[in-house]
């Protein structure tokens, strides 16, 4: 049996706007399924329609990593259907990491057999939250943007996204946040991407958007068992003072996350 998860004796006090230097991580969860090598994509394929008991200490697990951050965003995320026992996966971490502020965003939803979804956690309250669904020939691609004050007034911005694997769609993804972002100041735009960062800012829509990357150099994050691939991204506005930035190696699923801490440049 696997050893219990002990929370830290001390919570993290929930504030009225985030600190000056931000802790920001974004993660696909992939509904909590920890997978581990190819194979359990067919091996473990059913742990996507029913639950899977060890997915409650897996979650645990995520909840824990969760506590030390200011920001999240998560993407593939279940709201509650059978293949995750009913459980609304990001009320869950929100409790175990001590983030008070959540929200949902169901992309599409299959019934008692799945809800799949993003989710923002935050340790301060949105002045404005957005759900928006991304152009797509198949519908269940979104973006949560939520504005955050700052102490000078003008808001931080932070888009979370997950964007399709096909070219096309992704393409068209990319062509609607830019003409919505492009230029724009305070701006962090974070997710799975499923494509390079050269595929994101140079041969698309986003070139020219004045987006970086927060990593200096190729963060690769998928697949967790033996990273080749670099699918997630955190890309941040030139006004944005990046301290740290890293991939984690928390194999809690099949990708691996994304951790920044920065600053606003006054």
């Amino acid at each position: 049996m696997a050893p219990p998860i002990t929370e830290s004796s001390s919570v993290p006090p929930v504030l009225d706007r985030l600190p000056e230097r931000i802790r920001l991580l974004s993660f696909n969860i992939q509904s909590g399924i920890p997978t581990q090598r190819y194979h359990e994509y067919v091996t473990g394929g059913w742990r996507q329609v029913i639950h899977d008991p060890g997915r409650p200490f897996n979650l645990e697990r995520i909840g824990a990593m969760l506590a030390d951050y200011d920001l999240v965003g998560l993407q593939e995320v279940d709201a509650g259907s059978l293949r995750s026992g009913f459980l609304n996966q990001v009320a869950f971490l929100a409790g175990r990491a001590h983030l008070p502020y959540w929200y949902i965003q169901r992309n599409r939803r299959l019934g008692r057999f799945a809800q799949h979804g993003n989710g923002l956690l935050s340790r301060a309250s949105p002045s404005e939250l957005e759900d928006v669904s991304l152009p797509s020939a198949i519908p269940g691609r979104g973006a949560i943007i939520a504005e955050f004050p700052i102490d000078d007034g003008l808001p931080l911005l932070v888009v979370s996204v997950h964007l399709s694997l096909g070219f096309r769609a992704r393409r068209r993804q990319l062509a609607w946040l830019a003409d919505r972002f492009g230029g724009r100041s305070r701006l962090v735009l974070m997710g799975d991407m499923n494509t390079s960062r050269s595929g994101l800012l140079e041969r698309s829509p986003l070139a020219g958007s004045g987006l970086e990357p927060a990593l200096a150099t190729p963060g690769l994050t998928y697949p967790s068992w033996r990273p080749r691939q670099e699918l997630d991204h955190i890309l941040v506005s030139s006004d944005l003072e990046v301290h740290s930035a890293a991939v984690l190696a928390c194999p809690f699923s099949d990708h691996l996350p994304l951790a920044v801490e920065f600053s606003v440049r006054r």
